[in-house]
């Protein structure tokens, strides 16, 4: 956020901003962004040491220029953000950020605004500010962010070797300010052609003009053999990347294009231009200073805005943004198109129509028509493995309670190959832990954070807590039961298979150990199988305890396959495997079952952590009802703003055990 902003939201030093625009009162996160940056917006005549908002230079700013002219009172331009939402503002999304400028707009050169300034005397050299910098460039390619960020980044890109030129909006302000005209726009598409004599010129489409908004400058008469219109939802990184130059007004996609390697040529004078990394048809004179990619960024991206969490409703660091953004395009990306869902208890299907619903429609049929153009999706146990659906299951921080209580979930993973817990078969989470072998700075910090507000907070996958029992001094290993019909253990056990078995080789490697037996939650509230009488084999068999308190006193962890197993990880405790969880075969822990050959990746806990819990599962915040980052799902977890089940609930879930129990014994 603005230093501004922050000193004000901080110190209480609060602005009275009178207003004269509509929008400023109607619009609810607007109102919301400006309160929490220090201004209370008024209706009526400022006094001395109040302030004029206005929006840009938009069609209303006159009225604001005028009411300020006339009572000597200073400007306060309100702008959206460099990162704004997924759609247009013209779709109704509130914005993540704002611009706030006393000086001037930034896409109006006729007054150097606060950015300018910034730009031409901040140091812009310290070293903390410029790693964020780079870091955060490399976060919004790697993620396919923009402005609006509903881009589909799976669209083949065009071969290689084009020209782009960017259209705008007609009339846009930021258009108007460069002194955008139709003749200036045909110059630019003019120029395109004639510096690069027989490539092909793609002129790109502005997101409004192809949700229908509003015009752009170009259209069908500017098609000829060379050159062609590109209206695609396409990633611009994507775009950028098989471009041979770039051509723009004053369109964010040049800035884009800076990020990006290009140097483009550029016919207006937008925030970027001028700073020696742009060919500078039209240059602004006194914009002398030269400056690197991470230098413009940090100013525009880091320093500049006022950013907005919608999720704990503060202001926020861009890193919160990325955060926040990246949960929702994930989600935008994956549903837009609806999905079908089979295999899916009834009680699941409001939670999974709220995580995967808000984009597309979720139909629930075991059978979709063969000519469905939706993706299908099954609950992972029940899917039949020569038939192609993406499988969907509990993800690693689940809940406060049980699934089998009935307790929705704050997280899921979706999985296109196959699934974490069934090593017989690779899985997108196996691929995602091979890649993260190797981390980007920003991301090892993001998965070190992570693992040290589990450990402090304690959360697990399902936050029963639960007192510590006595332990009895010496080694102790902990052994994590499990439910004995699970699929984890059909799948990816080895030769012990029952809890029983394990807890006798576990005596067995170890005879003089302090043994510690923890039931599997599950089959303590007798939901599910499992149950043994462990007394002669363990030392201590640790009835309703909190596995997370107990991580704290053991000094090992065994088991099959164990969720509880990485969660030791994450607290420094080692661990050793006799079936294939996910966890095991990475060089993390000492594997005594069948490990895959396949996995060959030695990542480090951080590079495990940040594909287990940041890549594949998805999160959803019950308290704002949208999709959120891993960091928000700790939180609610830890914080206890989640939902539990009801009554009703809790007895159809004592049925479905009971009934779960007898076609156990039955088979």
């Amino acid at each position: 956020m603005s230093p501004s902003g922050m000193n004000r939201a901080a110190g209480g030093d609060r602005s009275r901003l009178f207003v004269y625009n509509g929008g400023f009162l109607t619009q609810a996160r607007l109102r919301r962004i400006l309160s929490l940056a220090g201004y209370d917006i008024r209706l009526g005549l400022p006094a001395e040491g109040d302030l004029v908002g206005i929006w840009g230079n938009s069609p209303t700013a006159h009225r604001g220029l005028a009411v300020a002219a006339r009572r000597s009172a200073p400007l306060l331009r309100v702008e959206d953000a460099f990162l704004r939402s997924l759609f247009p503002g013209r779709a109704g999304e509130p914005p993540l950020g704002l611009l706030l400028d006393r000086a001037g707009v930034h896409f109006d050169p006729a007054t150097p605004s606060d950015l300018e300034q910034m730009l031409a005397s901040h140091p812009l050299d310290d070293t903390a500010l410029l790693n964020r910098a780079r870091d955060a460039i490399a976060r919004i390619r790697d993620s396919h962010l923009s402005k609006y960020a509903a881009t589909d980044s799976g669209l083949p890109p065009p071969e290689p070797g084009y020209v782009l030129v960017v259209d705008q909006t007609r009339g846009d302000a930021s258009a108007t300010a460069s002194k955008g005209t139709d003749a200036l726009f045909r110059e630019m598409l003019v120029f395109a052609q004639e510096e690069h004599p027989g490539a092909r010129v793609l002129i790109k489409t502005h997101p409004e003009t192809a949700a229908g908004f509003r015009p752009g400058y170009y259209g069908d008469s500017d098609v000829n053999a060379r050159v062609s219109l590109y209206d695609a939802p396409i990633s611009p990184w994507a775009l950028l990347d098989g471009a041979v130059g770039v051509y723009t007004l004053s369109s964010q996609l040049g800035f884009e294009a800076i990020l990006a390697g290009h140097k483009p040529r550029v016919f207006g004078q937008p925030f970027y231009a001028g700073w020696g990394l742009s060919l500078d048809e039209h240059p602004v004179p006194r914009r002398e200073r030269r400056l690197t990619r991470a230098q413009l960024f940090a100013a525009a991206m880091i320093r500049y805005p006022t950013w907005y969490d919608p999720h704990r409703d503060c202001l926020c660091e861009l890193e919160t943004v990325l955060d926040t953004l990246e949960a929702d395009v994930r989600a935008w990306r994956q549903d837009r198109a609806g999905w079908t869902a089979g295999g899916m208890r009834l009680w699941k299907r409001k939670p999974l129509r709220q995580m995967f619903g808000q984009y597309g429609k979720v139909a629930f049929t075991d059978t979709p028509a063969p000519d469905d153009p939706r993706p299908h999706m099954v609950w992972a146990a029940k899917a039949d493995p020569d038939r192609p659906a993406v499988r969907v299951e509990d993800g690693f921080l689940r809940s406060r309670g049980l699934g089998a209580e009935l307790v929705p979930p704050l997280s899921l993973v979706t999985d296109d190959l196959g699934i974490y817990y069934d090593p017989t078969r690779p899985s997108r989470m196996e691929r995602l832990i091979a890649a993260r072998a190797t981390l980007r700075d920003d991301q090892r910090r993001r998965a070190e954070r992570l693992i040290a507000r589990l450990t402090e907070t304690g959360v697990s996958k399902y936050n029963l807590g639960g007192a510590l029992p006595d332990l009895p001094p010496g080694h102790r290993i902990l052994v994590p039961g499990q439910v004995e019909d699970d699929a984890s253990i059909r799948t990816g056990a080895g030769e012990t298979r029952t809890n029983l078995d394990l807890l006798r080789a576990v005596r067995a490697a170890n005879p003089q150990a302090v043994i510690v037996y923890k039931p599997h939650p599950d089959v303590e509230a007798g939901l599910r199988t499992g149950q043994i009488e462990a007394e002669g084999l363990a030392d201590v068999v640790a009835r309703a305890a909190d596995p997370a308190t107990l991580l704290g006193h053991v000094n090992q962890v065994w088991t099959m396959t164990s969720l509880l197993g990485f969660e030791a990880l994450l607290r420094g405790v080692p661990v050793t495997t006799l079936g294939a969880p996910f966890y095991a075969g990475w060089g993390l822990t000492r594997d005594l079952g069948p490990v895959p050959a396949r996995r060959q990746a030695r990542p480090d806990l951080a590079g495990l952590v940040h594909a287990a819990l940041i890549d594949y599962p998805r999160y959803w915040d019950p308290r704002t009802s949208r999709p959120c980052p891993v960091e928000m799902a700790i939180e609610r977890l830890s914080t206890g703003e989640v939902p539990h089940p009801g009554a009703a609930n809790r007895l159809l879930s004592k049925l479905q055990g009971l009934f779960a129990t007898h076609a156990h014994l039955w088979r």
